[in-house]
């Protein structure tokens, strides 16, 4: 059960961390003052293999529609992926990554809605930010040097996630024998140097806790390894860059009431101090983020 003295413990030990600043920039012409204010990200899925069938477009007309709505309902940035994560899921191939992603990001974009596009191919990252994708949400490791350099070409940003692996897709287990934070400090650290010597100015980072690692698929150890990464996020922040979550599920501890996990790990990573969400379910985060205000 997590305490208030485990989270008392928690900052006791690293309040020096707890007061770090993370760099703030703007997005597409939108300033987006991090320190002051979480942003909020919704999510399109183009692939039919995506489990979040709310969330899922097989039409460019359906994913506008989304689009429009999630920044309606609160989102300041929409993440639009052609290839689903999931371990079964299928391949896509460039070409058809692209022919899903390009109508879509265009037409968003002619809409006024910020777009980040998921991918770890740098031809469909060339022809997204062409096509006026905002952000990369890069979701691989392998070539990244092309990757930032497309990035910097086209003033975007750039979400680097962390993965053990090549790519989402290609992962086994995850290393649970020394504590994340540091081994996610140094990775981080070693993609940063790369990013901005290739020029790259706005980095967000992303722990990666929707990945599918062989020894995360016990519910109690990934759910435990999550909630440990939330509440640790602001020992990435003195990176110097803010910080990015995907929200996860538990579909073990919700059941039928799942809608409800992204709102209840929202808390956890606010209190960790999380810069961006990343959801499925954008009007609950943003009411929790509103209540959370309050106090």
């Amino acid at each position: 059960m997590l305490t208030l003295e485990q989270l008392s413990g928690l900052l006791e030990n690293n309040r020096a961390a707890a007061s770090a600043r993370v760099k703030e920039f703007s997005i597409g012409g939108r300033p987006f003052p991090f320190n002051a204010r979480p942003a909020i990200m919704g999510v399109i899925n183009l692939s039919p293999d995506s489990w979040y069938r709310e969330s899922v477009c097989l039409t460019t007309e359906s994913a506008i529609e989304r689009g429009k709505v999630l920044r309606a309902q609160g989102a300041d940035i929409v993440d639009v992926g052609a290839e689903s994560t999931l371990a079964h899921a299928a391949r896509v191939d460039d070409a058809g990554q692209s022919s899903k992603l390009l109508p879509a990001i265009k037409s968003l974009r002619e809409a006024g809605v910020l777009v980040s596009v998921e991918t770890y191919q740098p031809s469909v990252t060339r022809a997204c930010l062409e096509a006026g994708a905002n952000i990369l949400n890069l979701t691989g490791v392998d070539r990244s040097d092309e990757l930032f350099r497309l990035v910097a070409a086209h003033d975007a940003a750039v979400i680097i996630c962390y993965v053990q692996g090549k790519n989402v897709r290609e992962v086994a287990d995850f290393d649970l024998s020394a504590d994340p934070i540091e081994l996610m400090r140094e990775y981080f650290s070693r993609q940063i140097e790369i990013a901005q010597r290739d020029g790259v100015e706005k980095i967000i980072l992303d722990p990666g806790l929707g990945f599918y690692y062989r020894d995360l698929q016990d519910s109690a150890v990934r759910v435990r390894h999550q909630i440990n990464i939330f509440l640790n996020t602001f020992r990435l922040r003195t990176l110097g860059f803010p910080i990015c979550h995907a929200l996860p599920h538990a579909f073990e501890y919700f059941g039928e009431e799942v809608r409800c996990a992204e709102p209840f790990f929202a808390v956890l990573a606010a209190l960790g101090k999380t810069d961006l969400f990343r959801t499925h379910e954008v009007p609950r985060i943003k009411a929790v983020l509103e209540t959370m205000k309050v106090f």
